[in-house]
């Protein structure tokens, strides 16, 4: 499709837009950041919706998205597996529960096993 002067494609029908073109740091919410004491955090091994691959999730971070790909990485090393953030939680694959439950706690996160 051509697009106009404008640099819009003939054939969308964007009608108004409150704030520009695409995502920005202005229509985000700000995450606010806690101190890990104040943080209630679990871990909880899973294959759910995963094929039948175990992979630990932890949950309860309220952290900015750097921070917490930062301390992602941390994690992942210390278990020698790897891993992701997906919708503010840490994934990390396999079963490394108890692990990740003394890193966090050395780190000064209180952490819980969740699940069986």
């Amino acid at each position: 499709m051509a697009k106009n002067k404008e640099g819009v494609k003939e054939g969308d029908r964007l009608v108004w837009q409150e704030f520009g073109t695409g995502n920005s740091a202005a229509t985000q919410r700000p995450v606010q950041e806690l101190p890990p004491q104040q943080q209630q955090i679990r871990v909880q091994a899973t294959r759910k919706g995963r094929g039948g691959k175990t992979v630990t999730v932890i949950t309860g971070f309220q952290l900015a998205p750097e921070s917490l790909t930062a301390l992602m990485k941390q994690l992942k090393s210390k278990c020698g597996a790897g891993g992701t953030v997906r919708e503010g939680n840490i994934e990390i694959q396999g079963d490394h529960t108890q692990t990740l439950c003394q890193q966090l706690l050395a780190l000064g996160y209180p952490t819980k096993i969740s699940g069986g």
